[in-house]
C-alpha cells in the first residue's frame, strides 16, 4: 500500500470530524480544513462531544482521547495541504462546491495523491474529470456515526485506476472498516437500498396513516431495526436526506425517491433532525439524542373511549401462529379456547405450546408454577359454537381470503353480542372479514409477529368501520401481554411489511443487476446501516413465496411501479428455490 501518514480531511461537520477522528485514532496525522474559524470551532466541539461520549463509554481513556485529539490540526487554507499523503473531502452535498473544491485540490496536492470524497449520493465520475488526475478520484464513503460503524463504501468509476482501489481498501482495513467495492451509481448500496424505505416512511407519516411513535415502534420491534425511519431521518438530518433522495431521484426516475413534499417544508422551516434539535421529534438541545415531550407526543394511557375487559379469548387455527398467540394468552393470564378442524390438530397445538413452555422452564424464562397454571387455562374444541361466550376471537388459519370470510360469518352468529372479532392476518384485508358481518364496528386487525412469544409488536388494524373503544380495547389487550401495540389503517402491508418488502426488493433488483454481489449488499445493509439481517438472508428465512405473494399484494393496492416484484424474485419461486425451507434459494444450504 501506498504510505499515507499525513490524511486531510476537508470540511469537518459533523461527519467530517468523525472521519477525522477515526484516522486519528489509528495513528494517522490529520489536516482538518474549514472556510473560517466559526467552522473550525464548531468542527472541535464535534470532535471533543464525540471524544467524550467515548471516554464516558470506556472506549477511551483520557491519555488516549488526549493523544487523538493532539494528531487533529486546523486550517482554512487548501494550501496548507501541499504535503498531504490523501484527501478526504466531506462538505456539503452539492455537486457545484465538490467540483470546484476537487478542481482547487488538484492544484495543489502531489500528483501521486489521491481525492476521496466522503459524497453519499452523487457522482464519483463527474467529480474526478474536474481534475487533472481522474485515475486517482474515488469514492470512500463513510457511514455515520464513523467511529462506530464499519463499513465503508468505495466507489470506482469506469477509469479508477485498479491499484487507487487497492491503496483505498486497505487504508479502510488498517481503520478497523470493512470496505466493499461497488460502482460509480446513485446512493450506491446502502443509501440505494435505505433510503427509499425512509421516503416511504416519511409518506406514510405525511399521509397521517400512522403516528410517528407508531411507525418507529413498528419497525423496531416487528423487524429488529436498531432504530425506527424517522428517528433515522433525524439522526441523518433532513437537509442531507433530501439531497439524497434528490440525488437518487435524477438519476433513477422512480418516483418512490421523489423527495416527499413534507421534507422540503420541514426543512424550510428550520426542523432539520437533531443538529438543530426539531425534526420528527423535539429533542434537549441542537445534537442532541434526547427526545424530549411535544405537542404531539402521545398520551401515556387510552384517552376517550375506554377499552372493554377482556377475559375468555377464542383462537381459530392450530399452526405455529395460532399456538404462539395461544401461548401468549395463556401466560397473560387469560383462559384460552383452540378451536381445530380435529382432535389430532387441537392435541397438537396444546402439545406445541407445552413444548415451548417448557423450553422457557429450561431457560429460567418461566417457573414450573406458571408453566403449569398457563397450561390449565387451555382447552380445545372442533366447533366454533364453543366460543358462544368468548369475549374476544382471534382467527389465525391460512392467508385464504374465502376461508377466512366463511369462518367470520359463522363467528358472528355464533358469539355474544359485543365480543370483537379479530383476524391476524399479514396482507389481506380486514374489512372484507369485516363486511360478512353484522358487527363491522367490532372487527380489528391484530397482527401478530412470528414467533408470537418472542416478537413484541402487535399491529392494531382498523378499518373505516371499527369502533374507537375496540381499538383502544385491543391495543389494552397487547399492552396486558406484555406486547408493543400499534395503530394503523386498513391496506396492503400494514406498516411493517410495506415498508419492509420493497426494500427486499429493491435489493434483489440490484442483485439482478450485477451491481454487487448478494455477500456484499447483506454486508453493506448490515455494517451500515446496522440491521440485524442482510436483505438475501432475510428473504431465505421468511421464505421467497411468501414475499413474493406480499410483494405482488402490495403492487395491486398501491400501482406502484416500483413495487412489482423483481423478474429474479418470480423465476426463483418458479424454479422451487424458496429459501431455508427449499435448502435453496439465495444461497445454497444442502
Amino acid at each position: 500500500m501506498t504510505q499515507i501518514e499525513t490524511v486531510s480531511v476537508v470540511g469537518v461537520g459533523t461527519m467530517g470530524a468523525r472521519i477525522a477522528e477515526v484516522l486519528a485514532r489509528t495513528g494517522h496525522d490529520v489536516v482538518a480544513v474549514e472556510l473560517d474559524d466559526n467552522g473550525i470551532a464548531r468542527g472541535r466541539v464535534h470532535l471533543e462531544h464525540s471524544t467524550g461520549r467515548a471516554l464516558e463509554r470506556g472506549k477511551l481513556d483520557e491519555a488516549a482521547r488526549e493523544e487523538l485529539l493532539s494528531r487533529i490540526s486546523f486550517t482554512t487554507k487548501l494550501t496548507d495541504l501541499a504535503d498531504a499523503d490523501f484527501v478526504i473531502e466531506a462538505v456539503p452535498e452539492r455537486m457545484d462546491v465538490k467540483s470546484r473544491l476537487f478542481t482547487e485540490l488538484d492544484g495543489i496536492v502531489r500528483g501521486d495523491v489521491i481525492l476521496a470524497s466522503n459524497t453519499s449520493s452523487l457522482s464519483i465520475t463527474e467529480l474526478a474529470v474536474h481534475t487533472k488526475r481522474p485515475d486517482r478520484v474515488v469514492g470512500m464513503h463513510f457511514f455515520n456515526p464513523a467511529p462506530v460503524l464499519k463499513l465503508v463504501e468505495v466507489v470506482r468509476t469506469v477509469v479508477t485506476d485498479p491499484d487507487v482501489i487497492t491503496t483505498v481498501t486497505d487504508l479502510a482495513t488498517t481503520l478497523g472498516k470493512t470496505p466493499v467495492v461497488v460502482g460509480d451509481r446513485a446512493g450506491f448500496i446502502a443509501n440505494g437500498l435505505l433510503f427509499g424505505y425512509l421516503n416511504h416512511a416519511a409518506s406514510m407519516f405525511e399521509q397521517r396513516y400512522a403516528i410517528r411513535e407508531d411507525l418507529d415502534a413498528a419497525m423496531r420491534f416487528g423487524t429488529g431495526y436498531p432504530m425506527g425511519p424517522l428517528a433515522l431521518l433525524d439522526l441523518i438530518g433532513l437537509d442531507t436526506a433530501y439531497e439524497i433522495l434528490d440525488a437518487l431521484y435524477r438519476q433513477s426516475r422512480d418516483r418512490r425517491h421523489a423527495p416527499v413534499p413534507l421534507l422540503k417544508q420541514m426543512i424550510t422551516a428550520g426542523l432539520l433532525g437533531r443538529k438543530s434539535g426539531h425534526g420528527f421529534y423535539t429533542y434537549a438541545g441542537e445534537d442532541s439524542s434526547t427526545v424530549v415531550p411535544d405537542a404531539a407526543t402521545p398520551p401515556q394511557e387510552e384517552v376517550g373511549a375506554q377499552p372493554r375487559s377482556i377475559g375468555t379469548v377464542g383462537v381459530v387455527g392450530t399452526g405455529t401462529m395460532a399456538t404462539g398467540i395461544v401461548e401468549v394468552l395463556a401466560k397473560g393470564g387469560h383462559d384460552v379456547i383452540i378451536r381445530g378442524r380435529s382432535t389430532s390438530r387441537t392435541d397438537a397445538a396444546v402439545s406445541a405450546v407445552s413444548r415451548s413452555l417448557n423450553k422457557a422452564v429450561n431457560r429460567g424464562k418461566l417457573s414450573e408454577p406458571d408453566r403449569d397454571a398457563a397450561l390449565g387455562r387451555i382447552t380445545t374444541t372442533t366447533s366454533l359454537d364453543d366460543f358462544a361466550q368468548v369475549d374476544l376471537v382471534i382467527e389465525a388459519v391460512a392467508e385464504d381470503l374465502e376461508v377466512k370470510r366463511g369462518i367470520f360469518a359463522t363467528l358472528d352468529e355464533v358469539c355474544k353480542p359485543g365480543a370483537i372479532l379479530a383476524t391476524t392476518t399479514s396482507s389481506l384485508p380486514v374489512v372484507e372479514c369485516a363486511a360478512v358481518t353484522s358487527r363491522p364496528g367490532e372487527v380489528v386487525g391484530m397482527h401478530f409477529f412470528n414467533p408470537a412469544p418472542v416478537m413484541k409488536l402487535v399491529e392494531v388494524v382498523t378499518t373505516i368501520s371499527t369502533t374507537e373503544e375496540v381499538a383502544a380495547t385491543t391495543r389494552q389487550l397487547a399492552r396486558s401481554l406484555g406486547k408493543v401495540p400499534v395503530t394503523c389503517g386498513d391496506r396492503a402491508g400494514f406498516i411493517v411489511n410495506a415498508l419492509l418488502f420493497p426494500y427486499l426488493n429493491d435489493a434483489v433488483r440490484m442483485l439482478e443487476a450485477h451491481y454487487a454481489s448478494a455477500d456484499d449488499i447483506d454486508t453493506a445493509m448490515k455494517l451500515g446501516a446496522a440491521l440485524p439481517m442482510g436483505p438475501f438472508e432475510l428473504l431465505d428465512v421468511v421464505g421467497l413465496d411468501v414475499s413474493l405473494a406480499i410483494q405482488r399484494s402490495l403492487y395491486q393496492e398501491f400501482r406502484e411501479p416500483g413495487f412489482a416484484p423483481a423478474p429474479l424474485l418470480e423465476q426463483l419461486v418458479t424454479a422451487g428455490r424458496l429459501g431455508r425451507k427449499t435448502r435453496k434459494g439465495f444461497r445454497d444450504y444442502s
